[in-house]
């Protein structure tokens, strides 16, 4: 039985690596029935054409797909298109949901963009503890040290289409040879090139996942109490709020509110439109007549489940308890199964 990891998903096929070689594979039918779906970056075993098991993921995240990762890395354009820190914000939030270190990478230096938002980059940002490179693909500027990011790690490149994500993979190593596209000069957004996930070599030691382009993304999958989890700048003054659900809006003795002059005006903005969004899930839950508000809770960035009181009985008194059925849809299994 071979072991390798799945570098790319097309179709019905799974192309995996060994390390050596290269092997076109399909799923084996049990894993079709199976909660999980296997993704780019999954540890398989696999015998004649056939994957026959998933081996035990370290993480994953759900978009892009793709598991077993190092660091994310998001990418901005300074310029075409405008760098929009609401957006960045947002990337920053679901790689932090996801708990996986995240480095900040700003394309396109060499187009003609305001001085001052470089300093405004790392005024924000640098004190949250995230590295900054800042990079010209096309005039090949910072590459070597975005380079040096990338050794020794499985890197995802996530960010709006159009950011120059393809183009400094192509700046790494040209024999990748990514496909490109300009910025529409009449949305003035970044048109799709890249159309899958797929782990590409470095080195011996260093993969980077190209990504698909994507802006859509919304916290309507987690409760509003757990926003300011995402956000470090804000969450370091939670304790000191009277109420212990206090969201951060308009509540009395809330020490967030107190502090706000200490807090990034950009950041605390998209912190209400991330709340908001979340409202949504609430209440969308509470109309499924779901209890999942009550069935999960958010510890160290993570979600795990709560096991009920009545099953908690059943299971001292057996040698094994069924966790899975605990859960009540495949979000909460996904995120269990990833720790």
């Amino acid at each position: 039985m071979a072991e390798g990891q799945i570098y790319k998903i097309h179709s019905d096929f799974y192309y995996v690596d060994d390390g050596v070689n290269s092997f076109e594979c399909k799923i084996r039918e049990v894993l079709k029935k199976q909660k999980e779906k296997i993704l780019v970056g999954d540890f398989v075993e696999f015998e004649n054409g056939v994957i026959t098991n998933l081996i035990e993921r370290k993480n994953f995240i759900r978009r892009p797909s793709v598991a077993n990762i190092d660091q994310i890395i998001i990418v901005s354009a300074l310029k075409q298109p405008d760098l929009d820190l609401h957006q960045l914000n947002r990337y920053i939030a679901l790689a932090k949901y996801y708990n996986i270190p995240t480095v900040l990478c700003f394309n396109k230096e060499d187009l003609k963009w305001e001085r001052q938002l470089g300093e405004k980059i790392k005024k924000i940002y640098s004190p949250l503890g995230y590295k900054i490179v800042f990079t010209s693909a096309t005039e090949h500027k910072g590459i070597k040290n975005f380079e040096k990011l990338l050794d020794g790690k499985t890197s995802v490149l996530c960010g709006n289409s159009g950011v120059g994500k393809s183009s400094l993979v192509n700046a790494i190593n040209p024999n990748f040879n990514l496909r490109t596209k300009q910025v529409s000069e009449k949305t003035l957004r970044g048109t799709h090139t890249t159309r899958h996930c797929e782990i590409m070599k470095l080195n011996d030691t260093s993969r980077i996942v190209d990504t698909p382009g994507f802006s859509n993304v919304k916290f309507d999958f987690i409760l509003p109490a757990d926003v300011d989890l995402l956000f470090d700048d804000i969450a370091k003054f939670r304790n000191d709020c009277k109420y212990s659900d206090c969201l951060h809006i308009n509540e009395d003795e809330c020490n967030v509110l107190n502090n706000i002059d200490k807090i990034d005006s950009t950041r605390y903005e998209s912190y209400l439109a991330f709340i908001d969004e979340a409202k949504e899930y609430k209440e969308r839950i509470k109309y499924e007549g779901k209890k999942q508000e009550n069935n999960k809770k958010f510890v160290h960035n993570k979600h795990i489940a709560k096991i009920s009181e009545k099953k908690r009985q059943s299971a001292r008194n057996t040698v094994k308890q069924n966790i899975y059925k605990d859960f009540e849809n495949e979000d909460e299994w996904l995120h269990w199964f990833s720790k």
